[in-house]
């Protein structure tokens, strides 16, 4: 087998014998790195700690993605005006927070006819979000709910991180 130590030199192709006895002389674990060339390479390594490591930079890499949460605001078509209120300052919260908003008019018995109030409701959120959101997915019907989703804009929350650090000052 072909054999490489734990500073990257190749030793050269050695026996299993003399691979095992050179890496017990050094202390470290005999790992077969590549079993399907010819000949098998093998590397000289502290295994514990190569495991260690990796899993270390496995964490530091889930630590460091960036998980976008997907909100949801759910209304009714017979939506009352104050009501509308309140929910869109919610809707307002989460964007600014950065994540994702999915408002959704939900629709029961025969208010499916008028599919246009709900999408006028949806028009209404999109254009009173435009300064601090943008539509990433148009309205679309599915079964009894008629959907968008809102993303925060770049411009919006740069503008809100200024009008926090104004009004902290």
């Amino acid at each position: 087998m072909r054999l490489i130590d734990d500073q990257n030199n190749q030793l050269g192709v050695v026996s299993l014998d003399a691979a095992l006895r050179i890496a017990s002389e050094k202390g470290l674990d005999l790992v077969e790195v590549a079993p399907q060339a010819s000949p098998p390479v093998a590397r000289l390594m502290d295994y514990g700690r190569f495991k260690f490591e990796t899993i270390k930079r496995e964490k530091d890499q889930r630590r460091k993605q960036n998980v976008i949460k997907l909100k949801e605001m759910k209304l009714r078509p017979k939506v009352a005006e104050h009501d509308f209120q309140t929910k869109f300052k919610g809707l307002k919260q989460f964007l600014e927070a950065g994540e994702k908003v999915k408002v959704t008019i939900m629709f029961r018995g025969r208010e499916m006819v008028h599919q246009d109030i709900g999408r006028r409701i949806l028009d209404r959120v999109a254009d009173d979000a435009r300064p601090f959101a943008v539509v990433e997915r148009q309205p679309l019907l599915e079964g009894k709910n008629l959907f968008m989703i809102l993303a925060p804009s770049r411009q919006g929350s740069a503008s809100s991180a200024k009008e926090t650090a104004s009004n902290s000052a």
